[in-house]
């Protein structure tokens, strides 16, 4: 029974516990019911309601009479209420009404295009409520209400910059404007840049917003060009409130500076410096009185920028059309428009611009004077031409300013010059940032014929004794105005000698632009010693940076220079040695390994004497003869190669034998066996003279134009490949092993007499591979009338297309006419005024390049496997060529019979040896002597270190009968000669030589002018060239 009811009460409170969950359900479903139906009911009203909204807006369009402006307001502010994505057309219609509604007059005109509808309709919604000038409220009645509507447009304002407001103004400019052809119309861009200045005009120019639109409207790429083309308008209204100069003023706090410049980056801040620029070009005055503020702002940026310009592809670099090799990210959308933000950039090195930030030195007044006579040194007899050279141009620059020379006198710490030190820093770092438009940077400065000479004269009186010393101190301190300083040094050697090596020879020596020669002997004499200076003194050795960079302009336009007097004096014998360096000491501390040696030897060897140089040449090579064991020594002896070669074929036999050696053999020593028409071996010993003897000949045969293999030159002669070598067959083996030949002469001091053209030799030593290398400079060493007739192109003032020329290259080769095409389809490319000067480098590019440019390289490349090209460092073209020659000075007689050897009875005090000497040192004129000495050695110009240096030694012996009776001396020919003792009268014999042994057989004559009429025939008959 108990538990009967226990189970009937469980049951009971289960039932309750049932019946609570059905009545809490009940409820659940009744408040969720109430929820939706509540939802429901919203929806459907905001859908009535928006339904209702949108009826009245479209009944409004619909009408043909004018709401009034509450009615209006009212409206839109409901369907802004209730606006999304589907409202788009609906709001455009609205816009419309309210403008309609307003009178806003000069709306303006869209494109075709939909979305620039829209945009030119909202842009004039933003102009319309953000100036009250165009509402009908505030017009007569309504001016009160002026102040407190202006007060709301600036709110707006306000809101839309607290919204991003210049963001999407930047983006709208870009899209628009940063690609080939903008796409913004006259209004637009009215419209926009109006916008972006109302902000910056009703806040009366603050800090925050200047950079705003700094940042976002100013850095659009060339946003001024196109403002300035498409809206003069508003280019009145940047004049009208001083923009510029209020940019200027901003940017001075070098803070705000660095931050606009972290903010943009590269690209944008390159960017916002063009359009800085363009303005500056358009506000002269603003740019005169702010000079020294927009030339430091400028600086700043370009230093930004030049911070992340890389010298090399990496993978972090980027390539960007301006800055080079870039290390920040670079926009590429950017790259259509960096044209005109170029042609911005070009306005900062344009004529206006130089002139303005310049007016410190261009309106310095060159002092001018009488011409007056040069004083008249003695000098040697070739000297005249040099003299006479001198003697011109001083009378044609004299005549117009004095010759600019150190002066000093001028204060380094005053304004004036540290303003054109900054402005030189400027251009400067532009050279180092805008590395893409370095070359226009460098044309610009220089096309004012007056501002590098004016730059030179100031220079010139800077400090107490003017120039040197006081750059020479700047470089052994640290600090600013040291730097800029040395930073004016670095812009006129880069621009100086960018000018120099554009101009050619007429408009150097002749017209003589810009410099005076007598000013680039004084700036060569400058330029020499400072570089002397930073090597010797150990300067350059822990040069970084600016230092180092500063050296290699310094270097360049003192090469420049020493290279162009090279090719044709301006400057007097010594100008370029240093007298106080002792060669004895810096061959020690070359023999030590001496840093500051070594780094003399290879930027300014010049300033070396010549003699000394070969002697160095000479050491460098008996030092790599003893390395590869080619030297006689107690212990060893060199390998010999023996060859044997016919007369009849001595090239080909020459050819066959020494091109296969290892260059090595060809080094070391050769002896040749000679074998005559029968076959028969030549009596004689080769000791050096037989090789001699076979070198000479066969440089002799190559060297011959008549085989082709050279040409000469038009007018002096002078040997270069020739472009139609190819009819050899094998015509580049050829000039593989003429280049071994001539090396292997070069190497064993041998000079024979071979007259290369300077172009040729050029190459042969590397200098067309320089920057500063020009092909016209070079080209009147190969044809003097042609380089005058491409010149002449150059200075023609009237239409050059009259001329009938084309890009290309009409040349006769072997009686047919050939054209060749200077560039690819260059036959039907006229030359015209804009392309002449591209025409002139092409066509001597072509004639001393392209058209030899196989036989060249063979050349080299055999010439450098015996001679290595570091050694030719230390001398230029002319000297090599006395290297290859010997010295083109006047024989020395003193010297040379100091240094002869004789025999067969001979000796200094014989009469017919008196006799001899006398008649070569009164009777015979220089040119007889050269002949003279190429009778007997081959070559007409003596050794570059004199006779003492020929090998073998210059001899003299007496001889009593003919060459094929010669047996040699012998006692009793001895006894004979020394005293003068004759088996019979040796009058119908001339003077014969052993050119391989360096010696002069001469008869015992009885008379001194027999000697001297025999002796004068046999070198005009030129009846040498016999071996003994």
């Amino acid at each position: 029974m108990f538990s009967a009811a226990q189970s009937s009460k469980s049951e009971f409170l289960d039932k309750a516990r049932q019946a609570r969950e059905e009545r809490k359900g009940y409820k659940a479903r009744d408040r969720a019911a109430t929820l939706i139906q509540a939802l429901v009911r919203r929806f459907l009203c905001r859908c009535r309601l928006q339904k209702q909204i949108r009826f009245a807006l479209q009944a409004m369009h619909a009408g043909t009479t004018k709401r009034n402006a509450l009615s209006i307001f009212k409206i839109a502010q409901k369907l802004l209420f209730i606006f999304c994505q589907d409202d788009k057309l609906r709001f455009e219609k609205l816009c419309r009404s309210i403008l309609g509604s307003m009178d806003v007059e000069n709306e303006p005109k869209p494109d075709i295009m939909q979305d620039n509808k829209l945009v030119t309709l909202y842009l004039t919604m933003l102009v319309t409520f953000t100036d009250t000038s165009t509402w009908k409220i505030v017009r007569g009645k309504g001016e009160a209400l002026r102040p407190a509507l202006t007060r709301i447009c600036e709110n707006i304002m306000g809101h839309l910059n607290q919204k991003g407001f210049y963001s999407i103004l930047q983006i709208l400019l870009t899209n628009g404007l940063a690609r080939s052809r903008p796409s913004l119309t006259k209004g637009t861009l009215t419209a926009v840049f109006t916008l972006a200045l109302r902000p910056v005009i009703a806040a009366h120019f603050s800090d925050n917003l200047l950079r705003s639109l700094l940042i976002h409207i100013m850095s659009v790429p060339a946003v001024v060009s196109h403002i300035y083309t498409i809206t003069p308008e508003c280019m009145t209204t940047i004049q009208t409130h001083d923009l510029l100069r209020k940019f200027i003023l901003f940017l001075s706090c070098e803070e705000q500076c660095v931050d606009i410049c972290v903010c943009l980056e590269g690209s944008h801040t390159l960017c916002l410096l063009g359009n800085l620029i363009h303005l500056g070009y358009l506000n002269e005055k603003v740019l005169e009185e702010e000079a020294n503020h927009f030339v430091t702002e400028l600086t700043d940026m370009l230093s930004y920028c030049q911070r992340y310009v890389s010298q090399k592809k990496s993978n972090l670099t980027h390539w960007h059309p301006v800055l080079g090799w870039f290390s920040q990210t670079v926009d590429y959308g950017l790259n259509e428009s960096m044209p005109l933000v170029t042609k911005q950039l070009q306005y900062l090195w344009g004529m206006p611009v130089i002139r303005t930030l310049f007016s410190d030195v261009l309106s310095k007044k060159l002092e001018t004077q009488e011409p007056t006579p040069p004083p008249q040194p003695t000098t040697s007899q070739n000297n005249l031409p040099v003299k006479s050279l001198f003697k011109r141009a001083f009378q044609k620059s004299a005549s117009v300013r004095n010759i600019l020379k150190p002066v000093g006198g001028r204060r380094v710490d005053s304004a004036e010059v540290q303003k054109v030190c900054s402005i030189c820093v400027l251009y400067q770092t532009a050279l180092t940032t805008l590395t893409q438009i370095r070359l226009q940077i460098l044309t610009g400065l220089t096309y004012l014929d007056d501002l590098l000479p004016k730059l030179w004269a100031f220079i010139c009186e800077l400090g107490p004794q003017g120039g040197l010393k006081l750059f020479i101190e700047c470089l052994n301190n640290d600090t600013e105005e040291s730097k800029q300083l040395l930073a004016m040094l670095m812009l006129f050697c880069d621009c100086s000698r960018h000018l120099i090596t554009i101009l050619d020879d007429i408009e150097v020596y002749e017209e003589q632009i810009s410099f005076k020669t007598e000013e680039l002997v004084t700036i060569s004499s400058f330029l020499n010693t400072f570089v002397y200076k930073m090597v010797w003194d150990g300067i350059l050795e822990n040069a970084k940076g600016e230092k180092l960079d500063l050296f290699h302009s310094v270097h360049g336009w003192l090469m420049v220079l020493y290279e162009r007097d090279c090719r044709r004096r301006f400057s007097p014998d010594d100008n370029w040695l240093r007298k106080d360096l002792k060669p004895s000491l810096l061959f020690q501390e070359l023999e030590k390994g001496k840093r500051r040696a070594q780094l003399l030897l290879q930027y300014i060897p010049h300033v070396i004497p010549h003699k000394n140089r070969v002697l160095l040449f000479r050491n460098i090579v008996t030092k790599e003869k003893e390395t590869l064991g080619l030297v006689e020594t107690s212990s060893a002896s060199p390998h010999v190669t023996h060859i044997t070669i016919r007369r009849s074929r001595m090239l080909e036999d020459g050819y066959d034998q020494l091109r296969r050696l290892p260059v090595n053999s060809i080094k070391g020593v050769i002896r040749v066996k000679f074998v005559n028409d029968l076959g028969v071996d030549e009596a004689g010993i080769d000791q050096d003279g037989v090789f001699k003897e076979f070198l000479e000949e066969i440089i002799k045969k190559v060297f011959n134009p008549a085989l082709n293999l050279f040409k000469t030159t038009s007018g002096n002669e002078r040997l270069y490949p020739s472009p139609t070598s190819y009819i050899h067959e094998n015509h580049l083996q050829l000039f593989e092993f003429v280049g071994k030949m001539l090396g292997k002469a070069m190497y064993e001091g041998i000079v024979v007499d071979v007259p290369f053209a300077s172009f040729f030799l050029g190459q042969v030593m590397g200098h067309h591979h320089s920057t500063f290398y020009s092909s016209i400079d070079e080209l009147p060493s190969l044809d003097s009338e042609f380089y005058k007739n491409l010149t002449s192109i150059k200075r023609y003032d009237g239409d050059v297309g009259d001329l009938g020329l084309t890009l290309s290259y009409d040349e006769d080769v072997m009686g047919q006419l050939v054209c060749h095409e200077l560039i690819p389809g260059g036959k039907t490319m006229p030359v015209t005024n804009e392309n002449k000067i591209s025409y002139i480098h092409l066509m001597a590019h072509f004639r001393m390049h392209t058209q030899i440019k196989e036989q060249t390289a063979a050349f080299i490349r055999g010439f450098r496997s015996i001679i290595n090209p570091e050694w030719l460092h230390m001398f230029s073209t002319p000297e090599v060529q006395r290297l290859v020659s010997g010295d083109n000075a006047e024989i020395d007689l003193d010297d040379l019979k100091k240094h002869t050897v004789y025999y067969g009875g001979f000796h200094s005090s014989h009469r017919v040896i008196i006799w001899l000497w006398d008649i070569l040192s009164s009777d015979f004129s220089s040119e007889e002597r050269a002949m003279f000495l190429k009778f007997v050695t081959s070559c007409s110009r003596p050794p570059l270190l004199g006779f003492a240096y020929l090998k073998p030694p210059f001899s003299i012996r007496c001889v009593e009968v003919s060459d094929d009776q010669d047996t040699g001396d012998t006692l009793g020919s001895v006894l004979r000669g020394f005293f003068t003792i004759r088996k019979k009268e040796p009058g119908g014999r001339l003077p014969t030589s052993s050119t391989c042994f360096n010696l002069l057989k001469l008869p015992n004559y009885s008379k001194k002018s027999i000697l001297r009429d025999k002796l004068r025939y046999a070198i005009s008959m030129n009846t040498g060239f016999e071996l003994s």
